[in-house]
C-alpha cells in the first residue's frame, strides 16, 4: 500500500514538473499533452496562485505547491506505516 501511494505521488510530482516547464516553451500547453496536464495540475496549483502573487516575472507558487505535495507525501506515508 505504501509503495502504491509513493508511486502515485511520484507520478503527480513528475506531471507537475513537466507542466511547469511547459510554461517556458511557447505553445506547448496548447498541445494534447499540455491540455491533459492542465486538467490534472491546475486544480492543485490554483489555490497556491491565489495566495502567492508572482514576484515580477517569477511565479513562486509552483515551488510552494511542490513542497506542500512532498510534505503531504511524507506525512501520509508515515501514517500508513503506523497503520500497517
Amino acid at each position: 500500500m505504501v509503495a502504491i501511494v509513493n508511486l502515485l505521488f511520484q507520478i503527480y510530482f513528475i506531471a507537475l514538473i513537466i507542466y511547469i516547464f511547459m510554461s517556458w516553451v511557447p505553445g506547448s500547453r496548447e498541445t494534447a499533452i499540455g491540455e491533459f496536464l492542465a486538467k490534472i495540475c491546475e486544480p492543485y496549483l490554483e489555490p497556491f496562485r491565489r495566495f502567492i502573487p508572482p514576484l515580477g516575472l517569477f511565479d513562486l507558487s509552483p515551488i510552494v505547491a511542490i513542497l506542500v505535495l512532498q510534505f503531504a507525501k511524507v506525512g501520509l506515508i508515515q501514517v500508513l506505516l503506523m497503520i500497517f
